[in-house]
Parts: C-alpha cells; structure tokens; sequence
C-alpha cells in the first residue's frame, strides 16, 4: 500500500517548528525535524513513524515545507500549497490518501486528486459548520456523536483511535514535582471548564499548579500594561489563572511535562457531547499521569476510579484533586494501570491493523 499521510499544524506550533527547524534547508529535514519532536504523533500511522518507502508524509499547511518540496522538484514559486499537494501525491504515486485536515482541504480537492489514488480518508474530530467532506470514502475519529453528525450530512463514517506515541516510555521514570498540570486553551466562552481553571489556581498557596495556556492575541493585549489602559477587560482571564499561565507547550516539551507531573487536568469544550477521549486524556496516560477528566463517556481503557477519576463539578474537582494528591500510593497505582492499559489497547501496531481494515471497507 502506498500510503501518504497529509497532516496541519496549529498557529502557535508554527513559531516553535520555526525555531527547533532554524537550520533546515530542505524538506527531508524540515520533516525530520518535525516528525522527532512528535507533535501530532499519536495520529501518524506506524509506516509513517517508522520511515517505511511506501508511505509519505508532509503538512500541507506548512509553507516552508511545502515551498522546500517544489523547488526541490522544479515546480513554478507561484505554486499554490493545493497545487503543491497535487504534484506530492502524484510524484508519490499514492493509492491510499490520508487526510488529517480535510477543511482546508474538502471534496472539491478531492475530486481533483490524479488516478492513482484508490481510497480516501480522513479524520475530523469536529463538527465543522458547513464544510462538505462526503466525497472521502470514509471520515474517521473516536466520537460517536461527531461521526453520528457526518454521518448525517451525507459522509460514510467508521470509528478510529489515535495510537500511543512509543517514545513515551522515555518519560515518567524519574520524580514527579508537578501536582497538578493543564495545558490547553482558556476561553470564557468555554465557561464550564474556566470555572474548573479558576478554582484549581485556587491551590496554588499549597500545592505546585503549572497552566499551559494558548492565549488568543486579544488576550495577551488585554493583559500587557498597555491593554490594560483599555476597555478590553471581558478578554483578561481571572487574576488567580493569568498568575500561574505559562506558554504553551507542544511534541516532547509536553511529553516532559506531563512526565513530571502527578496529574493531568482535562476538561472538554462542550464539542461532542458527552463523548469524550480526546488527545489529552491519551498524552497524559500514555505518559503516565493520573488522568483528572469531566464525567461523560470514555472509550475503553479510560475507566472511572479504576484508571481515571472524573469530576462533576468545580467543586469536586477541587475535592478530588486534593484527594488524590494526599492519597499517593492509589494515585501512583491508578495512573500505572492507566498507562498500562492504554499502551495496550492503543498500541501503533493496532492502530496500523485498524487502518488496513478500513481500506478494506472504504
């Protein structure tokens, strides 16, 4: 199978590829860059990790890169990242096309993909507004409700798990000196999970809180000496959060993190449901951390008070993390079988078995 996997990356990864790839002048080492620092990495396929001839992989999003790519293979400055992507699969002479972000490129990029290509996936983990992305064989990812929503707007749809990263064995051997770490976003419009946020940095007097937190520009204005001459402060975050935030943190640096930390703070935006399962909950088992997560439906591995513990309020959060951290021997013990589990039920290898069997179905 001639695979190619077409990934994106987030605005605020840019800035950090951009400086761990300074000195890259290729597209080869760009990539190599990219793929070793792991971001994304639970959602590339095991041919891709591990170099395989037959499958590729780039960020089509990814400017430097792709621009790298064309000249490397004389395409015209001019070329647009859709012509680049084009010209990749073609060159490639892909047969199974794998698109890990199908907004920016939707049916109308599928319809023009060259003859070699036999089948089309892609994962979307998001409801997406109006985007139509029926002309994939198959859109994929693990929560019902969201495939149940594609399902209905025309889409044929399957069930399928990101993978532990393998490289997380390397982190959580040593101490653990972060209580209680979060990284993610912070929005007033996510209100449920701001009121958790908030009352969390509450224990910061006693107990060592790290945030990692992706602030929109708006924020950060809001919050410098200047904003803070102006009528921007509905766009501040509460005094007790923006004390403890921190940059965000991404690939390794997040795998370090969570690695010294004795529990990971989860709380899900309100986008599936009660479904819940997302990539924090895998990064913070696999690499060891007790999981602190927002009652709802998990996928199996993740099981209340036998490899997690979820809350139900502001309230209980507080409670249970508290009671957790006082409780060290269970907490230790939780987290293990978590990481345990997961490692096994996610595997790279099971995942990869997985993919193949989709193929077969699309």
């Amino acid at each position: 199978m001639r695979l190619f996997q077409n990934s994106g990356i987030y605005p605020s990864y840019l800035h950090h590829l951009n400086r761990l790839a300074a000195r890259a002048t290729s597209f080869d080492e760009r990539r190599r860059v990219f793929l070793s620092d792991r971001f994304g990495a639970l959602h590339f396929l095991q041919p891709v990790l591990g170099g395989e001839p037959d499958a590729f992989f780039t960020n089509g999003d990814d400017e430097v890169l792709q621009k790298y790519w064309a000249h490397e293979n004389g395409m015209a400055a001019a070329s647009s990242l859709e012509q680049i992507l084009l010209a990749q699969i073609e060159h490639h002479g892909t047969e199974v096309f794998y698109n890990l972000d199908p907004v920016r490129y939707p049916s109308r990029f599928v319809g023009s993909l060259p003859g070699c290509v036999k089948k089309t996936i892609c994962w979307r983990a998001a409801p997406s507004g109006g985007a139509d992305l029926s002309a994939y064989d198959l859109l994929v990812c693990n929560f019902p409700s969201i495939l149940a929503d594609w399902k209905a707007k025309g889409c044929r749809v399957q069930t399928f798990f990101p993978a532990i990263d393998p490289v997380m064995d390397e982190y959580g051997a040593d101490e653990r000196p972060i209580d209680i770490l979060f990284v993610g976003g912070y929005s007033r419009h996510h209100a449920t999970r701001a009121k958790i946020l908030e009352r969390i940095a509450g224990l910061g007097a006693s107990r060592q809180v790290v945030y990692c937190l992706d602030a929109s520009r708006l924020t950060r204005l809001a919050e410098s000496p200047f904003g803070r001459l102006l009528p921007l402060r509905k766009h501040r975050r509460p005094a007790a959060v923006s004390h403890l935030a921190r940059p965000p943190v991404f690939g390794r640096q997040l795998y370090e993190l969570i690695g010294r930390s004795k529990i990971v703070l989860n709380g899900a935006i309100d986008m599936a449901g009660r479904d819940r399962g997302n990539m924090r909950c895998f990064e913070a088992m696999g690499c060891g951390a007790l999981l602190v997560s927002d009652a709802g439906s998990y996928p199996p591995g993740m099981e209340p008070d036998v490899t997690i513990k979820v809350y139900d309020s502001a309230v209980h959060a507080v409670e249970l993390v508290e009671a957790c951290l006082d409780q060290a021997a269970e907490r230790a013990a939780m987290a293990a079988e978590g990481r345990r589990q997961v490692s096994q039920l996610y595997s790279k290898s099971l995942q990869w078995n997985g993919f193949i069997d989709l193929v077969a179905q699309a």
